[in-house]
């Protein structure tokens, strides 16, 4: 490896391990937001905004991969809902949450320790490919899009929900929308998802990943184009499927959004 290679490696593993600490120490009250989804209306809500994505056919032969997991909101409502799930994340800590929070359908889900922008499963393993709120804190998104489309079966589904949440780092209007976000909050005395946790480490990570100052989700399509993708779209209303009241108010600037892909079945079966 080059001397410029190993400098990258380097930087990459430093801030893979910063990006690490701080959703350890967000594992607790990251569990305790999933547990509001659980025991409310965005259960059935995010069930269904995911299934009517998902290939026709047995549930029992549909293979899940959810990357990026988190303390497994995604993982745990799909086995319930008789899904077979694999859930990778590279925080120990999330992962141990996230099996615990799975309770009684653990079995259904297998928790993996691994970075989204190196996997470690062979070519064509999954039908659906799903992740929220991950692409932004990557230091190599177009990597991640690379290897989800790879773990992809001919003919697979990529699901991806994210939203610009640190453009207002570098935007004066975003910063004034997003003031007037911590405004709306704390006048109608809710939490504050942005300032109940370490808001000065996430925006020193924020700047240093490259999505924070980047329009999407037209990046995201045009990266997922360049990657193989086809049948891409996008929709920019899917929060209003599945946000809470609590949520609109948090994140009003910040609209989360989804883009979807299918892997191309005959280019790819000509290989």
């Amino acid at each position: 490896m080059s001397r410029r290679g190993a400098k990258q490696k380097k930087r990459m593993e430093t801030l893979l391990h910063e990006i690490k600490e701080y959703w350890t120490t967000r594992t607790e009250g990251y569990s305790e937001v999933n547990q509001k989804e659980l025991e409310g209306t965005q259960k059935e809500a995010w069930l269904s905004v995911l299934t009517e994505q998902f290939p026709e056919g047995d549930k029992d032969r549909i293979r899940i991969l959810d990357v990026g997991c988190g303390p497994g909101f995604f993982p745990r409502i799909l086995a319930e809902a008789g899904y077979w799930v694999t859930a990778v994340d590279y925080t120990p800590q999330m992962l141990k949450k996230a099996a615990e929070n799975a309770g009684m359908y653990r079995e259904r889900i297998t928790f993996l320790r691994m970075d989204a922008q190196n996997l470690e499963f062979p070519d064509g393993t999954f039908d659906v490919v799903i992740s929220r709120n991950l692409t932004w804190n990557l230091e190599h998104p177009e990597q991640a899009y690379r290897e989800w489309h790879r773990v992809l079966r001919p003919g697979g589904i990529l699901l991806n929900f994210d939203a610009n949440w640190y453009g207002y780092l570098y935007d004066e209007e975003k910063r004034e929308a997003y003031e007037q976000d911590r405004k709306n909050v704390e006048s109608q005395s809710l939490e504050d998802h942005y300032l109940c946790t370490d808001i000065d480490a996430m925006e020193r990570i924020a700047r240093k990943v490259p999505l924070s100052h980047i329009t999407r989700p037209q990046w995201d399509t045009e990266v997922m184009e360049e990657t193989g993708f086809e049948e891409i779209s996008w929709d920019t209303d899917v929060w209003k499927r599945v946000w809470s009241e609590e949520e609109r108010l948090n994140y009003a600037s910040t609209p989360m959004f989804m883009v979807t892909g299918r892997k191309n079945t005959e280019r790819l079966g000509q290989k």
